[in-house]
C-alpha cells in the first residue's frame, strides 16, 4: 500500500511537506504542490481522510445551510446557479460539502448546532437572513467559522458576501421611471428577509427621487415562487387605476407575472413593462425575454466559499462586506409602450 512516506522520497521532500500538500497549505510554493500532486495520481494515492481530521481536527467539509425547505428552494433557479459557483470553488480546494435544510427557524438552529457541536464542519455557508437572525447570533455566540451570502442588519460585523440590494432595486426602477413610466408597483418577498426590506427601500427611493408616489394598492409581498407573481398580477390588473410597469423581487415570481398577463390577455411590454432580478439563463428564453440585473449569481457563491477559506487559514478580511456588482440587462419586456386604457 502506498504511503504518505513513498510519495515523499518520490518527490524528495519530507512526510510533513506531502501533508501541507494535501491539506492545501499556503506555504507550499506552487512548483512542489504540483510536483506532489502529479506524483500522487501516477501511483493512485488517495488520502485517508478520516485519519486526517483525527490529526487535524478538521473534516475539509463545509457546511451549507439552505434557507427554506428543499422542495421549494429547488423551484426557484437562482440557487442552483449559486450552488454551482459554491461548488467550482469548494471542489477546486478539495473541501466536501454537507447541505442541510429545515422547515422552522428553531429547526434550523437545532441543525446548525449539530453540525457545530458535532464538529461535523470546519466552517458554514448561510444563503441567507432574516432581519433578526437566531443562527447567525449562535455562530458569533460560538465563535465558528462562517460566512453570509446576503446582509445582516442585526449583525453588520458579520463576514457577508452580498451585492448593494437598495442600490440594485434602485436601478431597476429608475430604469423605468426613465422609460416614461409615472405608475410603477412592485412585487416583493417575504418582509422578514432582508433581501426584501433592502429591495424595497431602493424601489422606494427611485420614486421619491422622480417625484412619484409609492402607491400601497400597487405593492405586494410574498414568496419567491412563481404562485406569488402569479397572484400578483391577477391582483393589480383588476385594480381600476392599476400600474404601468412592475419591479419583481425575482426573475423565478416574475415567471408568474408574465404567466398571468399572457392568461389576462394583456401584452408585455405594450400593457405592461416588467423588470427583475438575478439573470437566470431562462430569463433570455422568456416570452417575452425578461430585462432583469444581473447580480452575479456564481459569483456570490464561488467568492463566498474564497472568504470561508481564508477565515478557516487564519488571513485578514480585508473588506466586509464583500460587494458582487451588479448590471441591467435589458430586454423587450421593460421598453416602454404607452398603456392600454382599463378595460370595462
Amino acid at each position: 500500500m502506498i504511503t504518505i512516506k513513498d510519495i515523499a522520497k518520490l518527490a524528495g521532500v519530507s512526510p510533513s511537506t506531502v501533508s501541507r500538500v494535501i491539506s492545501n497549505h499556503p506555504r507550499i510554493s506552487t512548483k512542489t504542490s504540483l510536483k506532489v500532486k502529479q506524483i500522487m495520481k501516477e501511483l493512485n494515492y488517495h488520502p485517508n481522510i478520516i485519519a486526517k481530521s483525527l490529526v487535524s481536527k478538521t473534516t475539509h467539509t463545509l457546511g451549507i445551510m439552505l434557507p427554506r425547505p428543499a422542495e421549494e428552494l429547488f423551484q426557484n433557479y437562482f440557487f442552483g446557479e449559486l450552488l454551482r459557483g459554491i461548488i467550482t470553488h469548494a471542489t477546486r480546494m478539495n473541501y466536501e460539502l454537507l447541505l442541510t435544510t429545515e422547515t422552522s427557524s428553531d429547526n434550523e438552529l437545532h441543525a446548525i448546532s449539530r453540525l457545530v457541536h458535532g464538529r461535523r464542519v470546519d466552517g458554514i455557508l448561510l444563503l441567507g437572513s432574516k432581519r433578526d437572525d437566531p443562527i447567525i447570533s449562535f455562530l458569533e455566540a460560538e465563535k465558528f467559522p462562517f460566512v453570509l451570502i446576503g446582509r445582516s442588519e442585526a449583525h453588520p460585523n458579520a463576514p457577508m458576501v452580498d451585492n448593494d440590494n437598495v442600490q440594485t432595486a434602485y436601478d431597476a426602477t429608475h430604469h423605468l421611471i426613465a422609460q416614461g413610466h409615472t405608475r410603477i408597483g412592485f412585487v416583493s418577498g417575504p418582509p422578514d428577509i432582508t433581501l426584501s426590506h433592502d429591495r424595497m427601500l431602493g424601489y422606494q427611493k427611485a420614486l421619491a427621487q422622480a417625484g412619484l408616489d409609492a402607491n400601497s394598492d400597487w405593492i405586494v409581498e410574498g414568496e419567491f415562487l412563481q404562485e406569488s407573481g402569479f397572484r400578483a398580477m391577477s391582483l393589480f390588473m383588476s385594480l381600476p387605476d392599476r400600474p404601468t410597469a412592475i419591479v419583481v423581487i425575482d426573475d423565478n415570481v416574475a415567471f408568474g407575472v408574465l404567466r398571468a398577463l399572457a392568461e389576462l390577455h394583456y401584452l408585455v411590454p405594450e400593457d405592461i413593462s416588467v423588470v427583475s432580478f438575478n439573470n437566470i439563463a431562462l430569463s433570455e428564453l422568456a416570452s417575452p425575454p425578461l430585462s432583469s440585473i444581473d447580480i452575479g449569481t456564481y459569483q456570490l457563491g464561488y467568492t463566498a466559499v474564497q472568504v470561508l477559506l481564508k477565515i478557516l487559514s487564519g488571513e485578514p478580511q480585508l473588506h466586509n462586506p464583500v460587494i458582487i456588482p451588479h448590471r441591467l440587462i435589458v430586454r423587450e419586456s421593460s421598453l416602454f409602450s404607452k398603456p392600454k386604457p382599463p378595460s370595462d
